[in-house]
């Protein structure tokens, strides 16, 4: 089995998914006691929040490369970063390291195209929601269209993920209020939703909504699964 690294606290909230997720999918394949080999660094997000208020993209791009490299060199042989939004700085983190950096975004449009969805909707943060960094990996590696809600409402999303979701606070009117939104995003054409902010999934559920959901951290855990128990991998 091969070691997973994960750069997480972005925030814990759904950090604690993938630890939850890899090992009881581990369990799941290979039965007995098994669980998954992970190596994890976790981020104050008190102090990388307000960078990403501010824009700074390169200050955080260097802390997440430096967390990753840290990774790599106690013994991760592959790197995740366990949140949408800092994927705006994947490619620098990805220049950092010599192991592979598993993509949330290519989870996300392998599981859409295996369903043989071609318009999906998404949810996330701002700029998750408005930048190309994200929606370019659907469109330009999966062919899809990329479907956001209008203005207005993403912000709303924006709000309630860093309002209450980061926070551990689950609303019963933030759920109804994320179910209208993307019923619109159905009505517009959506074929599937993808709920590309990792901690949505943990106000979201498919029984809450009509149209498929495709949770990114359950997506990308389970990528990182098939990878860690791939044939030839080191036990």
């Amino acid at each position: 089995m091969k070691t997973i690294g994960l750069v997480g606290g972005m925030s814990w909230e759904s950090t604690v998914e993938y630890y939850r997720i890899l090992n009881e999918e581990v369990a799941r394949r290979l039965g007995g006691l098994h669980s998954a080999e992970i190596l994890m660094t976790s981020v104050d997000f008190g102090e990388v929040e307000p960078l990403l208020r501010a824009g700074r993209w390169e200050e955080i791009g260097e802390r997440l490369a430096a967390r990753a490299r840290m990774l790599e060199a106690g013994g991760a042989e592959c790197v995740l970063l366990c949140t949408n939004t800092m994927h705006k700085v994947a490619h620098r983190i990805q220049a950092e390291l010599t192991v592979p950096f598993l993509h949330i975004a290519d989870a996300a449009g392998e599981a859409l195209r295996s369903k043989g969805i071609s318009r999906a909707g998404l949810l996330g943060t701002r700029a998750t929601m408005e930048e190309d960094f994200y929606r370019e990996v659907l469109q330009s590696r999966y062919g899809l269209e990329v479907l956001v809600p209008p203005e207005e409402e993403r912000g709303r999303v924006h709000d309630v993920i860093f309002d209450e979701l980061c926070r551990g606070i689950f609303k019963d009117e933030s759920r109804a209020e994320y179910a209208r939104i993307i019923q619109g995003l159905r009505e517009r054409g959506a074929e599937g939703v993808v709920l590309g902010c990792t901690e949505i999934p943990l106000l979201v559920r498919e029984e809450d909504v009509s149209v498929p959901l495709f949770d990114t951290t359950r997506l990308h855990a389970l990528r990182a699964v098939d990878f860690a128990l791939e044939e030839g991998a080191s036990s």
